[in-house]
């Protein structure tokens, strides 16, 4: 890690995540090189193409369906994941950066001139990632192209119908962090999660399933009335990243069995890393043992 003299915002979790698509990017280029097809990079949650250092952690805000409190993620001063996907050799033909922020979307704008070779190759695309993966996916030449999706949202940001049209180009390998901060919106009643936070549930995993599996019904005796029927939370956070693996498993051809756990400086998990690949043949045979073997390393 580059040192800077400042406290890095992001520790060992960030690092994790970037290492995984560095080195699975680096494999992916040198092996699709001998093969015809045209290769993508794809971020949809792209920021500046860096990691930036936080100098004022009163300053940021949030809420628990954008970011975790006090766990933005780093945009400047360090490599973010558009550079490193800009710097792997041999390169990929084309690069689709995605970002909602304005701002943000100038900066990466940015990355044609610090990559002149590449510039050509370079997209930037100002505006929500859901639409715009979508829209690519529905362009999708699954015959010519393979590509790598990273999904690095700040937040909830990622709904279901998105995994669904990733899944069905079969030519698209994806990381996908998983936010915990979806156990905030899981209250100890059922009955006291607000619609809206039931709509954004339902988005995120595509199923109203989770109210099944969140929750259990048990008899608990009481001396006046007799026996009462109780919902209660039954959930755990590794259960909580299991039902997400099992969602993913049910449009993917291959998902890997061991996502990745990612822990904050106080060891408390932040994301899960979840790789998927939708092609059924051999190809996606092969990313999933790099992938389970980079996610047992990292």
């Amino acid at each position: 890690m580059a040192q800077t003299g400042l406290q890095l915002f992001g520790g060992n979790w960030t690092e994790s995540k970037l290492d995984a698509l560095d080195q699975y990017l680096r494999v992916y280029a040198k092996v699709l090189s001998k093969q015809p097809f045209e290769r993508v990079y794809i971020d949809a949650f792209a920021g500046t193409g860096y990691r930036e250092q936080r100098t004022d952690p009163a300053a940021q805000h949030g809420t628990m369906f954008d970011v975790f409190e006090g766990d933005e993620e780093p945009q400047q001063f360090l490599d973010g994941s558009a550079r490193i996907a800009l710097k792997i050799e041999p390169p990929f033909n084309r690069y689709v950066f995605v970002e909602m922020e304005q701002r943000r979307a100038a900066e990466l704008e940015k990355l044609r001139q610090e990559f002149p070779r590449r510039a050509s190759a370079i997209d930037v695309q100002c505006g929500d990632a859901n639409v715009a993966i979508q829209a690519l996916c529905r362009s999708w030449n699954t015959r010519l192209s393979r590509g790598v999706l990273f999904l690095d949202p700040y937040g909830m940001q990622v709904e279901w119908p998105t995994i669904e049209a990733i899944a069905k180009t079969r030519s698209i390998d994806v990381w996908i962090l998983f936010p915990f901060a979806v156990n905030r919106l899981l209250t100890r009643d059922p009955q006291d999660i607000p619609p809206g936070w039931q709509d954004r549930l339902n988005k995120m995993f595509g199923s109203e399933d989770w109210q099944r599996r969140f929750y259990r019904t048990k008899t608990t005796a009481n001396i006046f009335s007799g026996p009462e029927e109780v919902v209660e939370k039954a959930l755990t956070l590794q259960g909580l990243g299991s039902y997400y693996r099992e969602r993913l498993a049910k449009v993917f051809s291959r998902v890997a069995p061991n996502p990745r756990m990612l822990l904050n400086s106080r060891n408390s998990p932040l994301f899960q890393l979840h790789f998927a690949a939708a092609n059924p043949d051999r190809g996606g045979e092969i990313a999933l043992r790099i992938a389970e073997h980079i996610l047992n390393n990292i």
